[in-house]
């Protein structure tokens, strides 16, 4: 009784949060395609805003390594992504899972409240995480930022995190061409920054001197303007300091090999045990799971990072926030923080392939957490 009784306290917490009707009639596919690309450039846009407020950006940065799974984009509105519903939504599933909230699913009324009480906790997540973020020095000093400017930062993450809930409520209640918001973000986030990878026309200071950041326009203007050809072709295809064709290729490789993979299936035949005779086959895909669990394990890895850095800024001599992690900044990511110990550097992919042969545990492990 317990047990139940959580949702009935969640119930009346339902008229705090905004909800979106269900459509009246069955949209059109004109409908949905046009309430897709209405998501998806306010998406974009908000990805694009910067955070009013804020004069100057600081090297930490502690979600860089999964920002792209996140859907998040640093100094802009998009700041947390769609990481408090992600983590909402794990936290529920857990709390189910170990009996602690009891669910009917196949009661209505008991799919509504949970779906209520996933959205309410992934608003109140995302207030509280932007709160922590601002606070804890992400954007520099709150006293030098301002208790204002501090606050109205917090609002503005708390504001746009709403907006992504209500657009992922939205696709998933049948309005959109998704079920759902949150692998749609994902693929429009990936899709942007594998083209601005490649073809962004912007110049960064690599210590060599002024490159483009894309890398095929970098691969263009490297052998238009180097004499030594092959050494051109080689920093093109190496270099550590912005995107290389390295990255580009394993890129268009893994895609052609998800896509390949995704079309096996396994057939599984199924005898009922009602009518005699009567076998049917269901087909189990290779890639049942999706990319859910890349999704949680992110989540996951971007929440213990952001404690265990948030901890070691303050209290770097404590032998339990050590254990966590230790960090230090990497002129190689322009001075961000990286981690270099601890469990945060353990759970994080090495970066190339000569930190994965000085420290081959590192890769072992890692590979071992993302298998299990």
């Amino acid at each position: 009784k317990i047990m139940v009784r959580f949702l009935e306290v969640m119930r009346p917490l339902g008229l705090l949060t905004v909800k979106v009707k269900e459509p009246a009639k069955e949209q059109t596919y004109r409908q949905k395609l046009l309430y897709t690309f209405i998501v998806l450039l306010v998406f974009l846009i908000l990805g694009q805003v910067p955070l009013f407020g804020l004069e100057k950006q600081v090297k930490s940065d502690p979600f860089y390594w999964m920002r792209t799974v996140m859907a998040s984009n640093k100094g802009t509105l998009m700041e947390l992504g769609i990481s408090p519903i992600i983590t909402s939504g794990m936290v529920i599933q857990l709390m189910q899972g170990a009996k602690l909230i009891h669910v009917n699913m196949a009661v209505s009324e008991d799919r509504a409240l949970l779906k209520m009480t996933t959205k309410f906790f992934g608003i109140l997540l995302t207030f509280s995480q932007a709160f922590v973020y601002v606070y804890s020095g992400a954007y520099g000093s709150v006293s030098d930022l301002g208790m204002i400017k501090a606050s109205l930062v917090v609002l503005q993450l708390g504001i746009a995190g709403i907006i992504l809930v209500l657009m992922d409520e939205m696709l998933s209640k049948g309005y959109g061409l998704s079920q759902g918001g949150i692998s749609l973000f994902i693929a429009v986030n990936v899709a942007e920054n594998i083209i601005w990878k490649c073809f962004s026309p912007i110049t960064v200071n690599t210590g060599k001197g002024a490159e483009f950041e894309g890398a095929i326009v970098a691969f263009f203007h490297l052998m238009a303007t180097k004499s030594n050809k092959f050494a051109a072709l080689r920093e093109a295809f190496t270099r550590t300091s912005a995107p290389n064709l390295i990255q580009v290729i394993a890129t268009i490789l893994v895609f052609f090999l998800v896509v390949f993979l995704q079309g096996f299936k396994v057939d599984l035949k199924m005898q009922s045990t009602k009518v005699r005779g009567l076998i049917r086959t269901y087909p189990i895909k290779l890639f049942y799971t999706s990319n859910i669990p890349v999704i949680l394990q992110a989540a996951l890895i971007q929440n213990i990072n952001f404690i265990s850095e948030l901890l070691y800024t303050r209290y770097q001599t404590n032998v339990f926030v050590r254990l966590l992690g230790r960090w230090s900044p990497d002129q190689r990511f322009g001075g961000r923080l990286q981690p270099v110990g601890g469990l945060a550097y353990y759970l994080s992919p090495p970066h190339t392939l000569g930190d994965l042969a000085s420290d081959p545990i590192h890769g072992v492990l890692y590979f071992s957490f993302v298998v299990l």
